[in-house]
């Protein structure tokens, strides 16, 4: 249920109404609003009666909520969610570019890519510190030494840092350096890891499970939401389906009908979603034209001898190129850099 106040409802009523609902046994959340402020309410085995609300001061009205996903539905905020990460935007009507490679392999491969992707007109740099990887035998990240890296390339170029906590364990020591937590696709449902981004004061990019639907990957994101945190950034990244000619099918339908069920910003991955270095500007085009808020891009200074994902890592020189087209996709669709 959602309980809307008054535009005119004092603190005191706002109060009111938390103390009621806490009253019940059930959790009030704050959804902050530009045009009103409002309760959700969570915890309920069953329909809340309106009238409990209805008529306390300070009320407008009691909503029952239809989605299972109560505090990222659009039925509980109707407005679009802008993600604030230090002065950066993601959501609303500018596009949010991350880009960078897809493990931190040394100083001198992170710095490069960092400034190259700054020049072409990212805002965040993306990299792997910790990676979780398909054989035990494949790299697996420099773990706090690329995080210090990743920091040392914030330092010299301002780029906010996106980058990937594999498991609770490490999940404190990555938020101390990244602006942005990434939560790949294997662990979109590891719940007690969600849980707890829920207790950490940094915005969250929920990549979809490989085989995820759209409703399972808002569930989780739910988790992330309810236990406290609302800075969560929805990343659509391919979904494994029986095509064999692309590593992922890059599910672009997700972007309008995420944008009708949830207020949470949406950004694509399409060097994940269909996985082939050639294709990766034709996806990032599409992606933007259909609506999302961002794109997060896998760029190496040299894809070849990459140690993770080099087949679909873009150089610098391609990546620039691709931006240049992005722009104009953007711009003819109102979302400027």
């Amino acid at each position: 249920m959602l309980v809307v106040m008054k535009p005119n409802a004092t603190a005191a009523e706002v109060e009111a109404v938390t103390e009621k609902i806490r009253s019940l046994g059930l959790v009030p959340h704050a959804i902050p609003g530009a045009q009103r402020v409002a309760i959700g309410i969570t915890g309920n085995k069953g329909a809340l009666d309106p009238a409990m609300f209805e008529g306390m001061p300070g009320v407008r009205d009691a909503i029952r909520v239809s989605q299972p996903f109560k505090l990222v539905s659009r039925e509980v905020k109707p407005e679009d969610t802008v993600v604030d990460v230090g002065g950066v935007l993601i959501g609303g009507r500018h596009l949010a570019v991350m880009a960078g490679p897809c493990s931190v392999e040394s100083k001198g491969q992170i710095l490069e890519t960092a400034h190259a992707v700054k020049r072409a007109g990212a805002t965040f740099l993306r990299g792997g510190a910790y990676k979780p990887r398909t054989s035990p035998y494949e790299f697996q990240g420099m773990a706090e030494e690329g995080l210090q890296l990743l920091a040392l390339a914030r330092e010299q170029t301002g780029l906010k840092i996106v980058t990937e906590a594999m498991d609770a364990e490490t999940l404190a020591l990555v938020a101390e350096y990244a602006d942005v937590v990434q939560i790949g696709a294997r662990n979109m449902q590891n719940f007690s890891l969600l849980k707890q981004l829920g207790r950490v004061q940094r915005p969250v990019l929920l990549k979809r499970g490989p085989c995820a639907t759209i409703r399972e990957w808002l569930m989780a994101a739910e988790y992330v939401v309810a236990h406290g945190n609302p800075r969560v950034v929805l990343c659509e990244r391919g979904i494994r389906t029986f095509e064999t000619a692309t590593r992922n099918t890059l599910d672009l339908n997700a972007v309008p009908v995420l944008k009708s069920l949830t207020h949470l910003p949406v950004v694509v991955d399409p060097s994940h979603g269909i996985g082939l270095r050639g294709h990766v500007p034709a996806m990032a085009r599409a992606a933007v034209a259909a609506g999302a808020d961002g794109l997060i891009v896998e760029v190496h200074p040299n894809p070849d001898q990459a140690l993770s994902d080099g087949q679909q890592s873009l150089t610098p020189g391609e990546f620039a190129a691709m931006m240049a087209q992005v722009k104009v996709i953007a711009g003819a669709v109102g979302r400027p850099f």
